[in-house]
């Protein structure tokens, strides 16, 4: 019955906001209810426990939302998808203290970054081989300007022989990680400032899915395992770094994992941008309970059956490898359907 109540009152908020438009909604349209997404933030900042959050922007895509997250107390600085992203950020917003999230060989974007003091300052490089290191010298006629470079470390379980989690970075282990930092720190025009150690299989799996218990109680027993393994692996990897170097922070987790990197020592900030809106991955996680912030309004194109509809568009995918779990969930109170009559059951693109 609460469910029932919460959709309808969600319904009746949608449609008072697009009712009070001068002109119709043309769709496909994206709404926002700032609501939940203010009340998404306050229960990101209540896990993370005093722990800043940077805010990944791939998952929010909207520089208004981005802004929105920014100015509440909690949050400082953006996890960036790409460089050229990054870059936009800075000259056009004045954001500056943005991480990359993945490593890149876009070389438009490096050859901006190396000639733009500014820039470089406000912007920090992730890397995992010399090998980036290499890109970025072969653009550059002066190392006068430092790059900001941090290192991004595997932070999969090592279970029995395998590897569980996302495949990010061939840094495994404490002396692949060391020997790294130390070609960063040794190599004149780079500046090593940080650490990332995401840890998609526990922050990016659900763990409580209806009809699912046996596989969701592995997955919880996985994530146990996994977070107290990558305890134990970050305290390694930071002892043998603060030998020769003082980092400026150490980034990990995100919004399925909050709580958990948090809580972390080595851990000085953690990321979380999907939380903000809340995609169908997270519906079922017992870390916290979704509230739906992000709405896609799509045209309904024709009815071929009474319970089948035919729309065009269907919003954006959660990130992470393609599957039911990351697509956009078609979403109705319950009872009505597009055109206000009962029991339209599934909804299709063309």
């Amino acid at each position: 019955m609460n469910d029932l109540i919460e959709a309808n009152r969600v319904h009746a908020r949608l449609n008072e906001a697009v009712a009070t438009r001068a002109t119709p909604l043309p769709t496909p349209a994206m709404v926002v209810d700032l609501d939940a997404f203010d009340r998404n933030a306050d229960d990101l900042v209540r896990r993370a426990g005093g722990t800043p959050i940077r805010v990944a922007s791939k998952s929010l895509r909207v520089p208004a939302l981005l802004d929105r997250a920014l100015a509440r107390a909690g949050f400082t600085g953006v996890l960036t998808y790409a460089l050229r992203e990054a870059l936009w950020l800075h000259r056009e917003r004045g954001l500056t203290d943005l991480v990359m999230g993945y490593p890149t060989v876009d070389t438009v974007s490096l050859a901006e970054l190396v000639s733009s003091p500014s820039a470089a300052a406000a912007i920090t490089l992730m890397v995992d081989s010399t090998e980036h290191l290499d890109i970025v010298d072969s653009l550059r006629s002066s190392k006068a300007v430092p790059i900001r470079v941090a290192i991004d470390v595997d932070a999969g379980l090592h279970l029995r022989g395998q590897h569980v989690g996302p495949k990010r970075s061939p840094l495994l282990g404490t002396d692949a990680v060391t020997a790294l930092a130390r070609a960063v720190v040794d190599r004149d025009g780079f500046t090593l400032v940080g650490v990332m150690t995401y840890e998609g299989q526990v922050a990016g799996l659900q763990d409580d899915v209806p009809g699912q218990r046996a596989k969701s109680l592995v997955v919880r027993r996985l994530k146990a395992a996994s977070v107290g393994q990558l305890a134990e692996r970050r305290q390694a990897v930071a002892e043998a770094l603060a030998r020769f170097v003082e980092l400026e922070f150490w980034n990990a987790g995100g919004s399925g994992s909050i709580e958990t990197s948090a809580a972390d020592p080595v851990v000085t900030e953690v990321a979380a941008g999907s939380g903000l809106l809340v995609p169908t991955l997270f519906d079922h996680y017992r870390s916290f309970t979704p509230r739906p912030a992000a709405y896609f309004a799509v045209p309904v194109l024709r009815k071929p059956t009474p319970d089948v509809v035919t729309v065009a568009g269907g919003g954006f995918v959660a990130s992470g490898a393609a599957g039911k779990d990351r697509l956009p969930t078609p979403w109705l109170p319950p009872g009505l359907s597009p055109t206000g009559t009962e029991g339209v059951g599934e909804v299709q693109t063309p």
